[in-house]
């Protein structure tokens, strides 16, 4: 058995291809992909040739990139994170045929998996199987930086995903799909006021559909509204938190300066190109600031025990069983054949195509 894979061959060189399919061992299970969604961020990286991960290795003993072979060489065979799949064959009790779940290994239209080292993460039949693209690990990131905020201001006695949201006031920098499923979660965990800050009025519409406020930095400072407008005293005026969300150092920029003194940025976007324009003697070092890193690979230290994976994606269907009927109507922007894959990635990664949430079908 074949199973038909994204390939991406090198910069601007996307194809399909045909891969063996493995062999269904005992303990395993036989997926087909009923929707796989697309990351904009990370898998047009590789398309653009920009992902670190292409010219350096990472070395995780020592938690530094270093010269000398890639480590995720071309061709990269293995893109997307953000799948949903029926089992069709099945050789656990665990898992069984028919039974419909989230799951992250890439692009393809079907898949071999052994659920020990995999996650399966099943699917509630009141969800509409297409929104289970963001449980597995879109959502997770999301939920982590919610994670990281309660963290900043509760250390290892978080109780709930809101502890670092509830009663505060929060800006969101980006429109895009990591960036409005944040704002959805700090609303949903009851933040004082959530304000989308992001310059392209299509995403801003979208936020806005969502029913999230929105703010245009490009036609006043964000920072000198959000800080007039939120005051907390004799200068200390801003955010009391910032999630940062677009993988721009002009944008990380905007969200040191959008906080109040002693505030936190939790930053959740992937910088390919470096932040050069990030100004660290300026807001940074005057106002006292925090800039937390929300990477998904980890939660913050002392949580993992009662804050895993699993934990952030059943927050996740929480969200989407509360605001799913609008992520589907105004998130997912559209949904394309499998086949036609190819053109739609370089297409997105020329800038020649723009969507914000793409799924594809098989």
């Amino acid at each position: 058995m074949r199973d038909t894979v994204v390939v991406v061959d090198g910069p601007g060189r996307v194809a399909l291809a045909e891969q063996d399919a493995g062999e269904l061992r005992e303990g395993m299970i036989r997926v087909r992909t009923r929707y796989s969604g697309v990351s904009a961020g990370t898998e047009l990286s590789f398309v653009k040739g920009t992902n670190p991960h292409l010219a350096v290795t990472f070395d995780p003993g020592l938690g530094l990139f270093r010269p000398g072979t890639a480590g995720t060489p071309y061709p990269v065979t293995r893109l997307g994170y953000m799948q949903v799949a029926e089992v069709v064959q099945s050789r656990t009790p665990a898992i069984a045929v028919g039974a419909v779940g989230a799951m992250t290994y890439g692009h393809r239209s079907g898949y071999v998996a052994d659920p020990l080292a995999e996650r399966f993460v099943p699917l509630p039949d009141d969800l509409d199987p297409m929104l289970g693209v963001y449980v597995a690990h879109m959502g997770p990131i999301c939920a982590n930086g919610l994670l990281h905020a309660a963290a900043d201001l509760y250390g290892t006695g978080v109780r709930t995903l809101g502890d670092g949201v509830r009663g505060r006031r929060v800006a969101v920098v980006g429109g895009g799909v990591v960036a409005l499923l944040t704002a959805l979660f700090a609303r949903r965990h009851e933040a004082a006021s959530v304000v989308v800050v992001d310059p392209t009025p299509q995403r801003r519409q979208v936020a806005e559909d969502l029913g999230l406020e929105t703010l245009d930095p490009s036609a006043d400072d964000a920072a000198v509204v959000l800080k007039t407008r939120w005051n907390h005293g004799a200068g200390d005026r801003g955010a009391d938190v910032v999630f940062q969300c677009r993988g721009q150092d002009h944008a990380l920029h905007l969200a040191l300066r959008l906080l109040r003194p002693q505030g936190t940025v939790v930053d959740l976007a992937f910088y390919p190109g470096g932040a050069d324009a990030v100004r660290l003697g300026e807001e940074f070092h005057h106002n006292g600031l925090t800039l937390r890193c929300a990477q998904i690979g980890r939660v913050p230290r002392g949580l993992a025990p009662t804050w895993d994976r699993e934990r952030l994606s059943a927050e996740t269907i929480d969200l989407l069983r509360r605001h799913g009927d609008l992520v589907r109507a105004h998130l997912i922007s559209a949904v394309v054949p499998f086949a036609d894959a190819p053109a739609l990635l370089t297409d997105l990664a020329g800038r020649r195509r723009h969507e914000l949430q793409v799924v594809l079908t098989p």
